[in-house]
């Protein structure tokens, strides 16, 4: 679905993605996953041709590139681990976004499917309650279930998730992982996301790069990356140790 061949990231000299190269299939949850500085979050931005980069990403065999932002909106959604809103937009409102690369042209609302995707993704999130609702009365996970819902609205075959919860409470994190796992379950899907908690990306991840100082240090199937070995060369430290160590602590 989304192959990444020989990626480079540079800002002036310095190198944050080192020719790295993955592969993304259906049905597949790819986690990026390594330490702070790894590249990981840069890689995001490159595949959502956020910053310039060497190589190439292809999706569906077409080079990224020659992709006009309308036709990649409706191939790829993302959702970042910060959204900030500072009108009184309603939830309804905010998930409707996510068709906006449905509709013909400047201030059209031609977009005949845009209703029906809009009240599946509200229901999905569990927000139809609260579709007439202000964002700026949400709280933090229900805010983001909001955009959540409006990516699942632009209805993407890729999935692209920056740390989707990593400012948010267990049972917030609990919620949002499960409705993408929910999500990806629909055939022609696929998700990749970069996450720092290595026990989620272990429970939900069905495959993962192990980044380090912008390189691959190992890909593949999870349980084959997150190895005892292949984890201590890239942490320096015994993660497996670690985190026996804290589930004691709740025996």
């Amino acid at each position: 679905m989304l192959k990444g061949n020989n990626i480079t990231v540079r800002y002036g000299e310095h190198t944050v993605v080192d020719d790295l190269s993955f592969t993304i299939e259906e049905g597949q949850w790819l986690m990026l996953v390594g330490p702070n500085g790894a590249g990981k979050s840069t890689l995001i931005e490159a595949i959502s041709q956020g910053v310039p980069y060497s190589g190439a990403f292809q999706l569906d065999g077409k080079d990224l590139r020659r992709y006009k932002p309308n036709q990649m909106a409706r191939k790829i959604g993302v959702l970042s681990q910060n959204n900030s809103v500072g009108y009184g937009y309603t939830v309804d409102e905010v998930v409707g976004l996510g068709r906006y690369a449905y509709t013909t042209g400047f201030l059209s609302s031609a977009d005949a499917e845009g209703g029906e995707q809009v009240q599946r993704a509200l229901e999905a999130t569990g927000l139809t309650e609260l579709r007439h609702a202000s964002v700026l009365t949400l709280s933090g996970g229900e805010l983001q279930r909001t955009f959540l819902a409006q990516v699942f609205a632009q209805n993407p075959q890729l999935l692209i998730l920056d740390e989707p919860a990593n400012h948010l409470d267990l049972v917030y994190q609990q919620h949002i992982f499960s409705l993408i796992a929910q999500w990806l379950k629909t055939p022609g899907r696929a998700v990749l996301s970069v996450v720092h908690d290595l026990s989620l990306a272990r429970r939900y991840g069905t495959h993962a790069v192990l980044m380090h100082q912008g390189r691959c240090a190992a890909q593949g199937e999870i349980a084959a990356v997150l190895t005892k070995e292949n984890l201590h060369k890239v942490y320096h430290m015994d993660v497996y140790a670690w985190m026996q160590e804290m589930l004691q602590q709740w025996r």
